[in-house]
């Protein structure tokens, strides 16, 4: 993680989005004098804010407007975006959380302690959300699982079981002819398989496939 110069390594880099600037200079002053963060300059696009900073977006409610701004910071190279929301419910959620951001609270909860927690959290690479929706958020993601991606074959991870197995066995040194016995498919069939595979995910070639396939703890 790279920091600006002078800044000690623990130091977190925040920039503060809100919907008016009486809220934002609120917030700032919150953050402002803890020794772990460091404000940038109010205002900051989602194009200016540095990759390992935190983007805090506070807003009412998880809308239209919330969503676009969360979408905007991520498209512009900033990779932890946490909400703060006066209200927020399980659409809201369900919103944020596909937008991008990696982190909620309801503003209610948002004390300067938990507030810095979140942040120090969500730039360390962890997730926060509020207890009371985290099981309807798991809910949510076991409906998804179970009656749109596994009709179709499919995991979390955009491979299907069938692509799971030909890499794994890939993976155990086996090459086409071999995987192909094993699995009792034709060659043309483990070659599809590894195109598409390939071809889906951007990978450069099948040794490309299984190394994805391990750091995501598919085989």
């Amino acid at each position: 993680m790279r920091y600006l110069e002078g800044l000690m390594p623990e130091c977190v880099l925040v920039a503060v989005h809100a919907h008016d600037p009486l809220t934002s200079a609120g917030v700032a002053s919150q953050l402002r004098g803890r020794a772990e963060i460091v404000l940038l300059d109010d205002g900051a696009s989602g194009g200016d804010i540095a990759p390992e900073a935190v983007a805090l977006v506070v807003v009412d409610e998880v809308d239209d407007e919330a969503v676009r701004t969360v979408k905007s910071i991520r498209q512009g190279g900033c990779g932890r975006v946490v909400v703060v929301a006066t209200r927020l419910d399980d659409r809201g959620l369900l919103s944020a959380v596909e937008a991008g951001a990696c982190a909620l609270m309801r503003r209610s909860e948002a004390l300067p302690d938990k507030l810095v927690q979140t942040i120090s959290r969500a730039a360390a690479g962890d997730g926060t959300v509020p207890s009371d929706l985290l099981g309807r958020l798991l809910e949510q993601i076991g409906l998804l699982q179970s009656q749109v991606l596994a009709p179709r074959g499919l995991t979390f991870s955009g491979l299907s079981e069938r692509e799971i197995e030909v890499l794994r066995l890939i993976s155990e040194g086996l090459d086409t002819t071999e995987v192909a016995g094993r699995l009792c498919y034709s060659e043309r069939t483990v070659k599809n398989v590894l195109h598409d595979v390939t071809t889906r995910l951007r990978l450069r070639n099948r040794t490309h496939a299984v190394a994805y396939a391990m750091r995501n703890g598919l085989i």
